[in-house]
């Protein structure tokens, strides 16, 4: 059995994500899960849509690395199985599940003879038809007071160890949405914008209403939804968490958008050391930079740092010019440098790091 992950109170934000295998094949969700717990996922959601995934749960509970919550949808018979099974925590749609509401006080007798947190998820896709016709539409008022419905329900039977979601495919909806329950309520909210799209439409939309949120200090526990592999939810949230001030930056590269003033190829310089340094897991910051107006600085203000322009450039390591090389090494010099910094700071790049090729 894992340890588990703090949600809410002074906790630190958490991310999630959710694996994409049938849940029922053991092997391959727990090498998903592998996946996502190396690339720094702290929680895990599986889909039990069937009796098969049901009787997974228990093995990939057990075996997984960090907390497996089970998303239940439709059929509150796997509720039970889920909690019996030894998951960290359920998540529930009530709009979809059959006869919800009659069934909430013995789910809240199982988890709460089990320990385990239930996460009530209202989705704009899947609103209770009776709000649906009251608002006429999945408004934020709409979602709030469907949670908070169901909220109640538990709270009748003594229940509160909730955790709460009010998705919407609009970040718009979904910020104003959480904003409402924030005022409302003081269960832990997971944060979610429900189907953004593909992983460029969907890390803008989720940057955007995650940073509002987190930024006035609502949110406790985050997920990413793109159309992508779900290491780069992970990868996204992440970035975005450390982009905030809310994790510790791992490896960073600043470089700058170049202009007519760009003395070298600066995407190229740029790619090329990120690539060259890719896995390696120290809080670095790189900068690349490929003029004289705000090149300097911004190499001075790094950890580590070029200055290019006519044919060489200037490396500055904690603000001071080490050494100026022709520009066809500062790949391998920048390289060289930040593994050096690495080992310095208790990294060994051999093992923690990344392979490095330069060229």
């Amino acid at each position: 059995m894992v340890g588990s992950v703090p949600v809410g109170g002074d906790a630190p934000v958490s991310v999630q994500s959710m694996t994409t295998t049938v849940t029922a094949d053991v092997n391959a969700t727990l090498q998903q899960i592998a996946e996502l717990t190396a690339s720094g996922c702290q929680i895990v959601r599986v889909a039990v849509p069937s009796q098969d995934d049901a009787d997974a749960l228990p093995i990939i509970a057990r075996k997984s690395q960090i907390p497996v919550i089970a998303d239940i949808h439709f059929q509150p018979k796997y509720v039970f199985a889920a909690i019996e099974a030894g998951c960290a925590a359920v998540r529930v749609n009530p709009g979809n599940i059959k006869k919800f509401d009659d069934k909430v006080g013995e789910i809240a007798k199982a988890a709460s003879d089990h320990g385990v947190p239930i996460r009530i998820g209202v989705n704009a896709g899947s609103l209770d038809p009776r709000l649906l016709q009251k608002y006429g539409k999945a408004t934020p008022e709409a979602l709030v007071e469907s949670a908070l419905w169901e909220c109640s329900l538990f709270e009748e039977h003594g229940f509160r160890d909730i955790k709460i979601s009010v998705k919407h495919n609009d970040p718009v909806v979904m910020i104003n949405a959480y904003r409402l329950l924030a005022e409302q309520c003081d269960y832990p909210l997971h944060l979610g914008v429900t189907e953004a799209g593909p992983a460029f439409q969907g890390t803008i939309k989720s940057a955007v209403a995650f940073g509002a949120l987190l930024a006035e200090g609502i949110g406790d526990t985050i997920r990413v939804s793109l159309s992508a592999p779900p290491v780069e939810e992970v990868k996204v949230g992440t970035q975005i968490l450390e982009s905030l001030g809310l994790r510790e930056r791992g490896l960073e590269i600043v470089s700058c958008p170049s202009c007519g003033r760009a003395q070298v190829d600066v995407y190229t310089l740029a790619e090329r050391v990120q690539a060259g340094l890719e896995g390696l897991k120290v809080p670095l910051r790189v900068a690349v930079m490929g003029c004289v107006v705000n090149g300097p600085g911004e190499a001075r203000e790094a950890d580590l740092g070029v200055a290019s322009g006519n044919g060489k450039g200037q490396i500055f390591v904690k603000g001071e010019v080490i050494k100026t090389v022709p520009e066809s090494q500062i790949v391998e010099t920048l390289i060289e440098e930040a593994l050096r910094m690495a080992e310095e700071m208790g990294v060994d790049p051999e093992g923690d790091g990344p392979e490095v090729t330069v060229g």
